[in-house]
C-alpha cells in the first residue's frame, strides 16, 4: 500500500514542506532583528512572539496523534474518519456512484481539527477518484458536488459498500488520498489528509443505524457514526 497508513509520528508527513518554509521564515525574520536589537528594541521581542504563534499554529495543525479504536469488535461499525462537527445527517439520492438512496453523514473540520483521515470500516478499497473543483466553504451543501474532492469506496467483509468524499474547503487547496483500488482498509489506519478547513461525507446504506446527532463533536478512529445491518 503506497501510503503512511499505520505510521504515526508527532507531525504528519504532509506538513513537511509547509513547516520547512515556516522555519526558514522564522529565522529569516528573527535573526536580523536580534542582531540589530539595540536599534529596534522591543520590536524584536514582539516579532519573536508573533512568529512563535505562527510556528505553534502550523505544528498544531499538522499534529498526528496515535489512536486505536477502543472496541474489540470492529465489524459492522462505521467509525468517524475525521475530527470535527456533524453538520448533516440525511437520506439523499446519490447519483455519482450508487445511483440510489443513501444516508449521508457530513463532518466539518475546522482549522483547529486534526486533519488526518482514518478508514471508517474494515474491508477492501474498490474505487478511488480525485476530482478538481471550486473552493466553497466546506460547511455549505454545494461543497459536496462542486469543490475539489476525492471519492473512496470501500466494501466491507460482509459485502456492504460505503463511500467517502474528502472535500476541500475555502482555505483547503489540497486533498490527499493514500489508498488505491485493491488496498485493504483497516480501522486505525490513515486513509488520507486534507490541508486546512475541510469536510468529509460518508454515504451509508439506508438501513444503517445512525449513532450520532446533528452538531455533535466526533473524534476520528474513536467515535462510532453508525452500525451496519
Amino acid at each position: 500500500m503506497s501510503q503512511n497508513n499505520g505510521k504515526h509520528t508527532a507531525i504528519n508527513p504532509e506538513g513537511k514542506t509547509t513547516l520547512t518554509i515556516v522555519a526558514i521564515l522564522f529565522f529569516a525574520i528573527n535573526l536580523p532583528l536580534f542582531l540589530i536589537h539595540s536599534i529596534y528594541g522591543w520590536w524584536s521581542y514582539a516579532a519573536l512572539g508573533i512568529t512563535l504563534l505562527f510556528v505553534w499554529f502550523f505544528l498544531h495543525f499538522f499534529r498526528n496523534p496515535v489512536r486505536h479504536f477502543p472496541n474489540e469488535d470492529q465489524e459492522k461499525v462505521v467509525v468517524s474518519p475525521a475530527d470535527g462537527t456533524v453538520v448533516a445527517i440525511e437520506e439523499v439520492d446519490e447519483p455519482e456512484y450508487f445511483q440510489d438512496r443513501r444516508i449521508v453523514i457530513s463532518i466539518f473540520m475546522s482549522v483547529y481539527s486534526v486533519h488526518a483521515n482514518w478508514f471508517p470500516v474494515n474491508g477492501t478499497v474498490t474505487k478511488v477518484e480525485h476530482q478538481e473543483g471550486n473552493f466553497h466553504a466546506a460547511f455549505k451543501p454545494k461543497a459536496s458536488t462542486e469543490n475539489e474532492r476525492s471519492l473512496v469506496v470501500i466494501k466491507t467483509h460482509e459485502g456492504k459498500e460505503i463511500m467517502l468524499r474528502q472535500i476541500a474547503g475555502a482555505l483547503a487547496r489540497r486533498v490527499v488520498t493514500y489508498c488505491k483500488p485493491g488496498d485493504e482498509a483497516r480501522i486505525d489506519q490513515h486513509m488520507g489528509f486534507i490541508k486546512f478547513g475541510s469536510r468529509v461525507d460518508i454515504y451509508l446504506p439506508v438501513d444503517s443505524l445512525v449513532c450520532v446527532k446533528m452538531n455533535q463533536k466526533v473524534t476520528a478512529d474513536i467515535s462510532i457514526l453508525a452500525k451496519l445491518s
